[in-house]
């Protein structure tokens, strides 16, 4: 029995580069309880999505181990769903094709099938474009469909990996809400990479700030906004300088670094 659906303990993750061993992340340490939305927050390089391709069983890590639901992960496991940027539908399915595809490989009878895809539709106001192709629908739209099949296979953790950071303002925050009403009613863990500190704020119980290379933890921030969050209130506004002075300086570390790699070649 675990006291935490996520547990990440001494994690290192060291990849080989023809300049030599490169370590994306170091002693990471965090324990996330179940129901508790988590961003993990820094910038390019700091190993963010490093991180949750080793939650998600993707890229193991290189030394320390990754619990979730109380089984180590050495792989991806059905209690793990992925939500990526780039969407990755099938172009050949129909909306509802896409998000019935996992239940079927699952080889669950199609009545049951049916019933579940409309729910979800239903859920993320997909119904009226169930038949539509990916190439048809908006960033937004097909971001909608990449949550549903996700939700489909009723995974109690979800990872998403920057998901609304190619869409336009007025979705992202539509989809923002949208997600916020979703994890209130079904109680899925979520670990949420971002570069949006706002975003952040805006969506999680709790921040992870991580350094630039190599990725640690920086700050773990427990958000105590009450919901929902106004971006224009003092106690936002406060948390944001505080996170963007955090962020800053790791950014300015990866702009050193650059420039002492030009210097060198």
């Amino acid at each position: 029995m675990t006291t935490s659906h996520i547990r990440i303990a001494g994690v290192n993750k060291i990849f080989a580069t023809a300049g030599g061993p490169l370590v994306a992340l170091q002693d990471i340490n965090l324990d996330i309880p179940p129901g508790q939305f988590t961003c993990l927050l820094g910038p390019s390089g700091c190993g963010k999505s490093t991180l949750l391709n080793a939650v998600a069983g993707f890229a193991l890590p290189s030394a320390g181990t990754i619990v979730a639901n109380g089984r180590q992960v050495s792989g991806p496991g059905p209690e793990r769903g992925m939500v990526f940027q780039e969407y990755a539908l099938f172009p050949w399915m129909t909306v509802e094709e896409n998000v019935g595809f996992g239940l079927e490989i699952k080889g669950m009878p199609a009545p049951q099938i049916r019933a579940r895809v409309a729910g979800l539709l239903k859920m993320l106001s997909l119904t009226d474009f169930r038949q539509r192709y990916p190439k048809d629908l908006s960033g937004g739209m097909r971001q909608r469909v990449a949550i549903a099949r996700v939700l489909a296979l009723d995974s109690p953790i979800m990872l998403m990996d920057e998901p609304f950071g190619a869409l336009d303002a007025l979705t992202r925050r539509n989809l923002q809400d949208e997600l916020l009403r979703i994890w209130a009613e079904l109680k899925k863990t979520i670990i949420f990479v971002t570069h949006s500190i706002e975003e952040a704020i805006y969506m999680a119980d709790r921040i992870v700030v991580m350094t630039y290379r190599p990725g640690t933890v920086k700050r773990d921030i427990i958000v105590e906004l009450p919901r929902p969050r106004d971006p224009a209130a003092l106690e936002f506004n406060a948390l944001k300088r505080e996170l963007g002075q955090l962020v800053m300086e790791e950014q300015q570390r990866h702009h050193n670094d650059e420039l002492r790699m030009a210097a060198v070649d």
